[in-house]
C-alpha cells in the first residue's frame, strides 16, 4: 500500500473514510497506520518528505513482529502437510497441537489461510491445438427466444442450439422447441448439413438428451445418440464434468451469439418458429463473414479454405430416430411393446427370453443378443396382436389356416345331414373359430360309431335345432339314431313296448 497517500490525505484534512475510499485501502488499516504515525517521533509533514525506503524502515518493528510469529508457524504447517494424505487426517487436530505449542497463535481461519497460501498448487491449463475437421462442439444456450402463436395467442419459448467447429470457429445456430432427444438429433443433422460434412468427434456438454450418466471419470452416452453418431461414422466424447476449460470455445460462441444474434432478435416480434430461424440465418451469415479482431480473416473464409475439405462426407441415407425398450417373450410367443400397448410375434423358440426392441415411426425390430429375430410394420392400435405366421409352430400355423369352408367340405365325407348340422353350428356363432374344435371332435365320432350312424345322429340333432356336441354323443350312446320315426301305412306308438309299462286295464 502507498503510505504516502495516507499521509498526504491526513495532511489535507480528509476523513479516514475518504482516505480509504480514495486509496482503496480498508478503513481499519488506515486507522492503524495513522495511529502508528501519531505515536512515532515524526510528524506527518516530516514523513511526507521521506522516501519509501525510510517509511518501510519506520514500520519494520511491527513487520518483524509478524515475521517472527509466522516463522514459528512454519514448522507446524510443514509437519501438517506431510501427514495430509494419512487416513483420519484433520486440520483441526494439527491446529490444536499448534495452539498448545506456541504463546501467541493465529486464529484457526488465519492458520488455514497461511497453509493454503504456502502449499497452493494451482492447476495449470493447457492451450489446446485444434485439428481441422476433428471435433464439433454442441450445446444449448441458457437464454431463450419466444414467439406468439397466432391461433391461441399464447407465447411459446424456444431453445437455441449452437454448434461450432473449433479450428475455424465456424458457427451454426438454430431454434427448436425443446432440448429433448428428437430435437437435439434434428439440430445436429441440421448442423452437419450446414457444414456440408461430418466431424470425427461430437462433443456435447453433458446434455440430458445425449448423456445418461455424468461423471468426472467418463460420462455414459445414451443408446439413441450413440446410434445416431454411428450412422454418421463419428464418435461421441462428452466434456468432463466440472471442467469448464473443456468447453471454452462453445461457451464463448454462446456468449457471442447472445451479443450478435439473440439480443437483436429479442427486440423483434415473431409468430412462428420458422420466422425466428429465417431471421437468425441472416444474422448468422453476417456473423460468420465478420473478420476476427486479431486476424485478417473471417470464420467462413477459414472454414472454406482450410477445414471443409477435412470433414467426412455425409451418409447417403438420412438418419431415422430410433427408440429402445425391453420385453420378455410371452408363452404365446409375443413381446409386449409398451409405447403403443401392442404385441408383436417372435419365433416360438425364443419364448421366455428377454429381448430388446428397436423402433421407429414405421418399423418395430426385436433383437436377442444383438441379433435381429423379428421385424414388423408398426401398428399403433392398443391391444392388437400382430403376427408373422412363420413365427408359429406347425400346429399353430395349421390352426390359423382353418376356415368354415374346410369343415363343410370335410363334413361331406360323412353324409348330407352332417353337412347340414355343421353349417348350422358354424352359423350360430358370431366368430366361426369358436366352433372349430367342436367340429374336430364331431368328426372323430365316426371312428367310434361309423359314418352312417354319425349322419343319422346329426339329422336328429339338426331337427331339434341344437348345436351341442354332447347332444350328438347322447343320441349315439342311447341308439336313438337307430329308431325309425315312421313306417308307411302303419302307426307306430312313440313309446316302445316293454313289460314294465302298464296298459289301460290297470286303471279300471
Amino acid at each position: 500500500m502507498d503510505l504516502k497517500q495516507i499521509i498526504i490525505g491526513h495532511l489535507h484534512g480528509y476523513s479516514i473514510r475518504k482516505i480509504s475510499r480514495i486509496t482503496g485501502i480498508s478503513r481499519n488499516t488506515v486507522i492503524r497506520y495513522v495511529d502508528w504515525i501519531k505515536s512515532s517521533r515524526y510528524t506527518f509533514e516530516e514523513l511526507r518528505l521521506k522516501d519509501a525506503s525510510f517509511l518501510g524502515q519506520l514500520f519494520v518493528g511491527s513487520q518483524e513482529k509478524d515475521k517472527s510469529r509466522y516463522e514459528v508457524l512454519l514448522p507446524y504447517l510443514e509437519q501438517m502437510h506431510q501427514h495430509r494424505q494419512e487416513t483420519g487426517f484433520t486440520f483441526l487436530h494439527h491446529y490444536e497441537e499448534y495452539v498448545q505449542g506456541v504463546k501467541n497463535p493465529y486464529g484457526y481461519t488465519r492458520f488455514i489461510a497461511h497453509y493454503k497460501k504456502l502449499y497452493a498448487q494451482p492447476e495449470p491449463s493447457m492451450k489446446l491445438e485444434h485439428v481441422p475437421g476433428e471435433k464439433m462442439f454442441i450445446d444449448f444456450s441458457g437464454k431463450k427466444l419466444s414467439f406468439t402463436d397466432k391461433a391461441s395467442g399464447e407465447t411459446k419459448e424456444v431453445e437455441l442450439f449452437v454448434a461450432i467447429l473449433p479450428y475455424s470457429q465456424y458457427t451454426y445456430v438454430t431454434a427448436c422447441m425443446t432440448q429433448q432427444r428428437a430435437d437435439l438429433i434434428r439440430c445436429c443433422k441440421g448442423a452437419m448439413s450446414f457444414y456440408g460434412g461430418v466431424a470425427r468427434i461430437l462433443v456435447p456438454d453433458n446434455l440430458k438428451a445425449a448423456v445418461d450418466r455424468v461423471s468426472r471419470y467418463g460420462s455414459k452416452v445414451n443408446a439413441v445418440f450413440r446410434d445416431f453418431a454411428s450412422h454418421y461414422d463419428c464418435m461421441v466424447y462428452p466434456t468432463r464434468a466440472y471442467r469448464p476449460q473443456d468447453k471454452a470455445l462453445v461457451e464463448n460462441a454462446v456468449k457471442l451469439m447472445y451479443q450478435r444474434i439473440r439480443y437483436p432478435l429479442s427486440k423483434m416480434d415473431f409468430f412462428s418458429l420458422s420466422d425466428i430461424n429465417v431471421e437468425m440465418d441472416k444474422r448468422l451469415l453476417k456473423y460468420n463473414q465478420q473478420k476476427f479482431k486479431t486476424r485478417d480473416i473471417s470464420r467462413e473464409e477459414l472454414f472454406i479454405g482450410e477445414e471443409k475439405s477435412c470433414l467426412r462426407a455425409l451418409p447417403s441415407e438420412e438418419y431415422v430416430v430410433k427408440g429402445y425398450c425391453k420385453s420378455k417373450v410371452q408363452k404365446m410367443g409375443y413381446v409386449s411393446f409398451s409405447p403403443d400397448k401392442t404385441y408383436y410375434s417372435v419365433p416360438y423358440r425364443f419364448i421366455g427370453y428377454r429381448t430388446e426392441i428397436h423402433y421407429t415411426d414405421d418399423l418395430v425390430e426385436v433383437y436377442y443378443k444383438h441379433e435381429r429375430i423379428a421385424f414388423h410394420q408398426r401398428q399403433k392400435v392398443s391391444g392388437k396382436y400382430i403376427t408373422n405366421k412363420a413365427h408359429l409352430t406347425k400346429a399353430h400355423q395349421h390352426y390359423r389356416d382353418w376356415a368354415p369352408a374346410d369343415f363343410i367340405q370335410q363334413a361331406g365325407e360323412y353324409g348330407d345331414d352332417v353337412v347340414l348340422f355343421v353349417q348350422h353350428v358354424l352359423r350360430s356363432f358370431r366368430d366361426p373359430k369358436v366352433g372349430y374344435q367342436r367340429m374336430k371332435k364331431l368328426f372323430r365320432l365316426a371312428s367310434l360309431y361309423g359314418k352312417s350312424r354319425l349322419n343319422g345322429a346329426c339329422k336328429l340333432a339338426y331337427e331339434q335345432r341344437t348345436t351341442s356336441y354332447h347332444k350328438v354323443v347322447e343320441i349315439l350312446e342311447k341308439n336313438q339314431d337307430k329308431q325309425s320315426h315312421s313306417v308307411e301305412g302303419e302307426d307306430i306308438p312313440s313309446t316302445p313296448e316293454h313289460d314294465n309299462i302298464r296298459g289301460p286295464e290297470s286303471y279300471t
